[in-house]
């Protein structure tokens, strides 16, 4: 945990407000957390951060009008590496996962998760730079440190698998990446179940975020669509 006086500043951004001001409310009883400024999409993130007022983790709504989540992680990845995006979202597809996680965010959190967890979550992102609840195991995750190091991806696995890896990142399925690799869908499967194992991980999400932390991505040449 963080310790000194400073508290760390957390931003909430959300166009729902009652929701807002109750995170706003339980993050503050939380110690040595402290609410810089709230917003209701990344236009606000624009203007605050313009301001000086630079959070140190920001909640972020995934959908919002004018400038939503995958906009807003986008130009903070650019602008603002240091400071960590907690996607925040109702949405526990895979799709939304890994295209806020490619993006730039830390962590991805649910609407419907305990206070307990969402303070688990903060301290998490601040110490291991990186928070999925259970979607991923404990052991993943420790995995999945920026420190995991390239060399050790670049033995364990082979050239197509990577590119495979690099496809699970997007929004192709599995059927659209067998035509994209020019392979059939048997071999993906393949590609996938060994990875799996190499990994040690059991979701299309965990695949993502492996090829993520490896360096196999930039989320910076990632279109946004």
């Amino acid at each position: 945990m963080v310790s000194g006086k400073k508290k760390i500043q957390v931003a909430i951004v959300d166009d729902h407000v009652l929701l807002r001001n109750a995170l706003a409310k339980l993050i503050t009883s939380f110690e040595n957390y402290a609410i810089l400024f709230e917003g209701d999409n990344g236009k606000d993130i624009k203007l605050k951060t313009s301001q000086q007022m630079i959070p140190d983790i920001i909640l972020l709504d995934v959908n919002m009008p004018d400038m939503d989540g995958y906009e807003s992680v986008r130009w903070l990845h650019k602008n603002y590496p240091q400071i960590k995006v907690l996607a925040l979202s109702m949405y526990s597809d895979e799709s939304t996962i890994i295209k806020m996680l490619r993006l730039g965010a830390k962590g991805y959190i649910l609407k419907s998760i305990d206070p307990e967890e969402l303070r688990l979550a903060l301290d998490s992102v601040l110490k291991k730079d990186f928070y999925l609840s259970e979607l991923i195991s404990g052991k993943i995750i420790s995995g999945l440190h920026k420190d995991a190091g390239s060399a050790e991806v670049a033995l364990r696995v082979t050239d197509k698998e990577k590119e495979f890896l690099q496809l699970c990142c997007t929004e192709l399925t599995y059927k659209d990446i067998a035509i994209k690799m020019f392979v059939g869908h048997r071999t993906i499967d393949a590609y996938r179940n060994t990875l799996f194992e190499k990994l040690n991980v059991r979701t299309r999400v965990g695949l993502a975020m492996y090829a993520i932390k490896a360096g196999l991505v930039d989320p910076s040449s990632t279109p946004i669509h």
